[in-house]
């Protein structure tokens, strides 16, 4: 039995094809899906999409995007993707870090809001202290 693996980004189709097992780099952790796996919609982060056929393994990397899966079904929808064989390594380590910091620009904004108000609390309640 397998899978239907679709993965495809906004410069097109990466790869379609059939898979005994398929991991992927999701959010909150590395998933393993098999064939009638349970419908789930989730976000990707950067990394390795493994996908593992009667050939062997294909390796692709994402920068992120959305994990869909449906019993018989997997569909990557990247924000970039490329076949593990077009990068060499300091191209995949530089699109990874760009991958990293653009991830953590909204948690550093939402660490200085939540710095700045603590802030103004503790001078507030120094100032109704004196």
């Amino acid at each position: 039995m397998s899978i239907h693996v679709n993965i495809v980004s906004a410069e097109g189709e990466i790869f379609s094809g059939d898979a005994d097992w398929v991991f992927a780099p999701a959010k909150m952790g590395e998933l393993g899906i098999a064939p009638r796996h349970a419908p789930l919609l989730t976000q990707l982060k950067p990394g390795a999409v493994r996908v593992q056929t009667s050939d062997g393994e294909k390796l692709f990397y994402v920068t992120g995007g959305v994990l869909e899966i449906q019993p018989h079904l997997v569909t990557v929808l990247a924000d970039s993707a490329v076949h593990g064989d077009q990068l060499d390594e300091a191209e995949a380590l530089t699109a990874r870090d760009r991958a990293q910091f653009r991830q953590s620009v909204p948690r550093a904004g939402i660490q200085v809001q939540i710095l700045c108000a603590r802030t103004i609390s503790i001078e507030h309640e120094y100032q109704h202290a004196k």
